[in-house]
Order: C-alpha cells, then structure tokens, then sequence
C-alpha cells in the first residue's frame, strides 16, 4: 500500500505538469477536478478545496490555486529546503492609476485597474500598453437592447437571452454523461431551459437568483424552449451596463479571459486615456468623419447603429490612412527629385506610326498619365496593371522611347529569362525601326558576352537594356539612366528593386496580374495606380468550358484532336500541400498518364524542382514545337508566349483562387487560332461549382479579380512580408475603394507639404503613426 508521501508525489507530479504547461486543465483527462475526485485526492482534502472550481478560473486564477495546492503538498523538510534554495524574483511595481487620475495611451497596461491578474490576462493576448487596450476593437457586435422573444425563434436559430436563474438541477441519465439544466426567467417573464453537457465547472456560476447573459442554439419540444449553451456571461450591477441593454461588443478571447473582463478593461482605458485627435478638425470635416473620442466610444461601446456606423468609418479611414503614409515613407520614390523629360506629342505620333496596330483609348489614356508624370520634376513611380494581351509592353515601350529621345537610357527588369528574352524580341521590334540600341542581359550569356555588354552599358552604347536581376549586378553600371520599367515587380525583393532604382531614375511598374483596384491601392500605396482596360480589337476570346473529372477522357479526346491539326496544349497540376516533391510526383505521373490515353502525342515535363536554364531549355522546345503538350506545375503562371498552344487544361481547379486560374488561362489565345480552357474539377460541390463558373462565364481579369476578392480576401497582397503590410482589422477591401481613395488622397497631400511630418501641428499624427508602425525599416525613414 502506497504511502501518503507516495501518493502526494503521484498527485504533486501532474499539478506541476499543469502548472508548467499553462494552466490550460488538459494534463490530466477530465480535468484537474477529475483528478482530485479519484482516490489519489482522498487523503488531501486541503488540496481539493484550493482547486475547488478550477476549470471555471481564468488563467491567472488557476495559477495562484495551483501554486497554493502545490505548496500544501510540498513536505516541510522539502519546503524548508525549496525555500531556501529559491532565489527572490525581482519585481518592479507598477502603481496603479488613481481613480480619475488620466494616463498617456503608452502607459502599460499595469496601470490600469483591472482587477487581480488583469495585467496578466491582457498580455496573454498581446496587450501590453493602453493604446492596445483601445485598438483591440471587438470582431463582432450583438443588439442586447432587445432581446428575442423566445416564442418566435426558428429551431436551430442561435440567439442571446438575457435572465435570472429560477431553478437548477443536475441529472446523469448514463455513466459518463453530466447535465446540467437550469431555468431562467426572461425580463418579459417568460421561462427557457438552458443546458450544458459535461461542464460540472460551470454550476458554481449558476446560483438561484444570478443574472446570466446566454448565447446558444434553440431546440424545440413541443411548447418547451430548450437552449444549448455555447457561452456563459454572468452580470451584477456593476457589469450591467456594459453587457446588456445596449449593443455589446464581443472580443477576441482565450481560456480563462471572460468578455465581461474585456468589456471591463475597454470601458475603464476610454476613461482614463485622454482621446486627443491627430486629424485637424478642418480634414476631418473635409472627408467626412468623426472625431476619434466618439470613434473609439463608438466602436467598443455604441450608443445606437448609427454611432457603431460612424466609428467604423473613421477608424477604418484612419487604418488606410497610416498604411497610405507608410508605403509612401517607405517608397521614398513619393518624394524624390526625378528626371524631366520632354516628352512630346510628336514624338508619341512618331512611335506610334512605326507600330503594325494603333494605340486603343484605353492605352492613349495610360501613355498621357505615364507622360504627364514624365514632364514633372518629381520622379514618377507608377504601376500599370492591364490584363493579358491589353498591350502593357507597347506602352512601356513608347515610355523608353521617350527617355530615349531626350537622351537618357531605358531600363526594363523581368523576373526571369524567358521573359526577359520574350520582351527583348518585343522591344526590339517595336524601336529597332526607330534607331534605338537595344540590348540584352541575363545570367546564361557567357563571361564574355556578359563583360561586353556591361561594357556597352557602361559608355552608353546601348540605349535600352532588357534584362533578369542580371541588371542589378555590383558590376553594371548606367551612363545616364532615366527610366526603369520593372515587369511582374511583386516577383522581386524590396531591395532587388532598390538596386535599379538607385539613381533616381523615373519608375514605370507592370503587372498583368488583374487586382481590384482597393487592393491595388493597399498593396502599391507607394505607387500611382493606371489600369489598362480595353482589350485591341480582333482578339478571339479564349472560350472555357468546367467539367468534372468524370468527363477527363472526352477532355483529352479534344485534346488529341487539336494536336492532329498541329496546335500544342498546356496540361496543368495542382497539389494542395505545398510540397515541391509530392508536386513534382504528381505532375510525373500525370504525364505517365496522358502518354498511355494519348500514344500519338509527345509529351514533356516543367516543374519547379528545374534550375532556371533547364525551364528555359524545355519552353524553347514547347516554342519550336518539338512535342505537343507541356504538363506542367504552376510555373508557367506569368508570360510565357506559344502562340501555338490552343488549349489549357487545369487539373483539380478548385484548388486555384479565380485570379491565378485566369493567369493560367492567359498562356493560350496568343497567336491567331481559336484557344480553349478546360477546368476539370475534382471536387463535385455546389460551392466549388458556383466558384469556377465564374472563371467560365468572364474573360475580364478585373472582374474575376473583384470576386476572387469577396469570395477568399485579400490573403497575402503584394507579398506581406516584403511590403511590410499589417493587418487591416476593420477594413474591408472588398467595399472601401471610396474610403482608400480618399485616405491616400490626404497622406499624399501631407506629404507634399511636410515630407518628414516635421511641422508642430502634425507631431501627434507622426508620433501616432511611428507607433502603429511595426517595421524597423520604416522607423529608419521617418
């Protein structure tokens, strides 16, 4: 038979366990009162009254009830000993704010009374100083003004009730199994029957008489209206204002942290934080929003609809505010001397005259902005987006050849040498009638090739250079470049693109990646935004058609039998793990496959395990029709040129956004042939059927775009990490293009006149904005 100093170390052991772990009660199953209710807890019932309720504790409740049981089981000879052997933590103390007393927005969180542990529980959600406090805006809000008549609720609705507790029993109607049911008395006077499944924690929170505030599902039997409990708030008089009778915000929370303690900790930081604006009156009455007092009252405690509506646009007007003057901080390019350019109209004419086609409106409309920011002294940083085939490249073109024209060299960067050939041969064509040098620079040219052509670039031999991050090399060196055209710039680092920018050339930006023009406005808030939105006339629509993976043999029998009147195809997989040899297995064995079901076709492989030269060495090949269908990953994504390929097959499409199946679509209908796309789904859902088909009725990227937006979010825009974006918490770029537009209308207009926000009056909107920045880089700036 075990000992009691046996059995107090069996049962010191897992509180220790629990202790370290943090306190999250799943050391042991059931629970750390499951623990105490076995025989090992008999002989120590100190310890079971210390850890009496603990799974309803929050966590720093359940430390201090820990740290109490595990003192009671430390043996006094061992406790002397620890005692000893226990060195002093040092702690500094924080005092606590008088009442009334007013504290600065970085004041920590200690300051605050919050009650026992309250600092603790804000830092377990990140919320270190009273400006977290205030800017950790609730992710939903409930009208408890009102609450519904139970009477009237649908089964399965899920509801809030408010009410007192007029009975409470508990039953176990099997082994294992604990019910908890109580009846509450709603202010209306009618009765609903709340339950809760093995939660035995939670009865201590339901007294006779307690006024609790539920949130759970409606389940109906016969006249009876039962409510499974999914979320618990017990209110007095104190809380009563805050969570119940009016709109509640409902937070972002963790084990242990109860809304009614968040509600809490906003409502006293509103009233001991002095909420100054940083936004003059006079632009806050120019576009049309409120003052950041009744903004932050507003969004945590709304008086009405309309105060929660009004406090929502201010402050998600202030979120693109800040990220609108940080990107322009940040691309420095907003507020440098450029080149001047002339820029003529004849000299437009002139290009456009070499040209086997005339400009549409949609590009004359681009060229006059490009040029407009050509003749200014400030250095232009402009993106062009336009969808595939939209004619991006011709207008770069003319925009070189206006650099040129006024003596300058022309710059033009692709993120790799297939396409840095493929805009060589463009431009080459478009300005070799002109007179205008044009050259070449990629890492697969040899030593020799490589040195003359610096050499040429060096004494300005050459007037435009097209080439991969060959261009931003140690040993390459301008003689007067003036303009930089970088092509897909997402694919490069920020300081890739430092590199080429380096000597203050104007900055022309393309992206044949149709996004929203909201999103572009966040993810290139360095840049202006122009947008190419006519396709040339005579281009034959790509026609697409969505089938399930039962259909794959018809689609391959079309296929084949496009390649029996000599066009070439595309096939393209997809995994969802991203997993470089799991995709290349899978694309293997699909081109396994399609050998057996085509025996006539040649077929070949590109995936992304290749080194650049051998993709290159494969898409010549595809180019020079030396096999008929590329089964490929997803890296032929961006630019690539077969106009003999007609077809595009995308294997399980559910598995790509909208935007990118669109990209991909856009490899075929380059030459002259009727092109096709087959999406061949392999999941047979409702959802997933509504989602392609809108890839299947549009062939406009902005529009398919748009609702890629709504339907997945903006997930990582213009590549988070290297931009530096934060999260947006209230924004909704899906339906703020008006609210963005007009927020970088105002940092722009700051920063034209105070580029360093070095004046007085915008001290505090500087101070503001350092703090809500989380980039070094951006700090160095400002």
């Amino acid at each position: 038979m075990a000992t009691v100093a046996e059995l107090r170390e069996k049962l010191r052991r897992p509180l220790a366990a629990e202790l370290a772990s943090g306190c999250q009660n799943r050391v042991v199953a059931g629970g750390v009162e499951k623990l105490l209710a076995s025989p090992l807890g008999n002989p120590f019932p100190k310890v079971r009254e210390a850890l009496a309720g603990y799974a309803a504790l929050d966590a720093a409740g359940r430390e201090v009830a820990l740290r109490a049981a595990l003192d009671l089981l430390t043996e006094p000879d061992n406790k002397k000993a620890a005692t000893r052997a226990a060195p002093v933590a040092k702690r500094v103390a924080v005092p606590t704010a008088e009442p009334g007393e007013r504290l600065p927005p970085d004041a920590p969180v200690e300051r605050l009374d919050s009650g026992p542990g309250g600092a603790r529980k804000l830092h377990t959600l990140g919320l270190h100083l009273l400006r977290d406090v205030l800017h950790a805006y609730p992710h939903r809000h409930e009208d408890r003004r009102a609450l519904p008549d139970l009477s009237e609720v649908e089964e399965g609705q899920k509801v809030t009730v408010e009410g007192r507790v007029v009975a409470k029993s508990r039953r176990s109607p099997k082994p294992g199994m604990q019910i908890l049911d109580v009846t509450l008395e709603t202010p209306s006077g009618g009765r609903v029957k709340a339950t809760w499944f093995n939660q035995p924690w939670v009865e201590k929170q339901l007294r006779e008489g307690a006024r609790l505030v539920l949130t759970g599902r409606v389940k109906r039997f016969g006249r009876t209206v039962q409510l499974g409990v999914e979320h618990l708030e017990t209110v007095d008089g104190a809380q009563d204002s805050l969570s119940t009778g009016r709109i509640v915000g409902v937070y972002d929370a963790k084990d242990g942290i109860s809304q009614e303690f968040l509600r809490r900790a906003a409502f006293r930081t509103l009233q001991a934080v002095p909420l100054d604006d940083y936004l003059p009156a006079h632009w806050r009455r120019q576009y049309g929003v409120t003052d950041l007092s009744d903004a932050l009252w507003g969004i945590h405690f709304p008086a009405d609809e309309a105060h929660l509506s009004r406090a929502n646009h201010r402050l998600r007007f202030d979120e693109y505010l800040f990220l609108e003057l940080r990107m322009l901080l940040q691309g420095e390019d907003a507020v440098l001397q450029g080149k001047r350019f002339n820029a003529k109209g004849d000299d437009i004419h002139t290009f456009e005259g070499a040209l086997p086609f005339r400009f549409t409106n949609a590009q004359r409309r681009v060229l006059l902005e490009i040029t407009d920011d050509m003749r200014s002294d400030r250095q232009m940083a402009r993106l062009v987006q336009g969808d595939v085939g939209s004619g991006k490249t011709a207008v770069a073109a003319c925009a070189l050849y206006l650099a040129v024209r006024d003596g300058y060299q022309g710059a033009l960067m692709a993120p790799t040498e297939i396409l840095a050939r493929q805009h060589y041969a463009n431009l080459v064509g478009y300005l070799g009638q002109l007179d205008i040098r044009v050259g070449l620079l990629i890492g697969a040219m040899t030593p020799k090739t490589k040195l003359e052509m610096q050499t040429r670039i060096a004494e300005g031999d050459v007037d435009v250079v097209v080439g991969t991050q060959a261009l931003i090399q140690e040993n390459v060196r301008f003689d007067n470049l003036g303009l930089a055209v970088v092509d897909e710039e997402h694919r490069f680092g920020v300081q890739q693109r430092r590199k080429l920018l380096a000597g203050r050339p104007d900055v022309l930006v393309m992206s044949a990646t149709p996004i929203p023009r909201s999103l572009a406005l966040t993810a290139y808030g360095d840049l202006e935004l122009s947008i190419i939105d006519e396709l040339p006339p005579g281009r034959t629509p790509i026609e697409t058609k969505l089938i399930q993976d039962t259909a794959r043999q018809q689609a391959y029998g079309f296929v084949m039998r496009q390649i029996r009147e000599g066009r070439q195809a595309f096939v393209v997989t997809a995994l969802i793990e991203e997993n470089e040899n799991l995709e290349l297995l899978a694309a293997t064995q699909l081109a396994d496959d399609l050998k057996t079901i085509l025996p006539e076709a040649r077929i070949d492989l590109l995936h992304g395990k290749m080194s650049a030269a051998e993709k290159d060495h494969v898409m010549d090949r595809f180019r020079a029709h030396d096999f008929d269908i590329l089964v490929s990953t997803t890296v032929i994504e961006v630019g690539v040129d077969v106009p003999n390929a007609t077809v595009m097959v995308i294997e399980n499409a559910e598995r790509f956004g909208l935007a990118q199946l669109h990209q991909l679509r856009g490899r075929v209908g380059r030459g002259s042939a009727q092109s096709y796309c087959v999406l061949i789904a392999g999941e047979h859902s409702k959802k997933t059927r509504q989602r392609l088909k809108i890839i299947e009725g549009s062939t406009d990227g902005f529009v398919i775009a748009e609702a890629d937006l709504k339907l997945r979010g903006p997930g990582e825009i213009r590549g988070t990490r290297q931009s530096g974006i934060p999260d947006l918490r209230l924004a909704d770029l899906a339906n703020d293009t008006q609210i963005i537009e007009q927020a970088r209308e105002l940092a722009k207009h700051i920063l034209a006149h105070d580029p360093k926000l070095e004046h007085p009056r915008l001290q505090y909107l500087r101070s503001e904005l350092q703090n809500r920045s989380q980039s070094v880089a951006y700090r160095e700036v400002i």
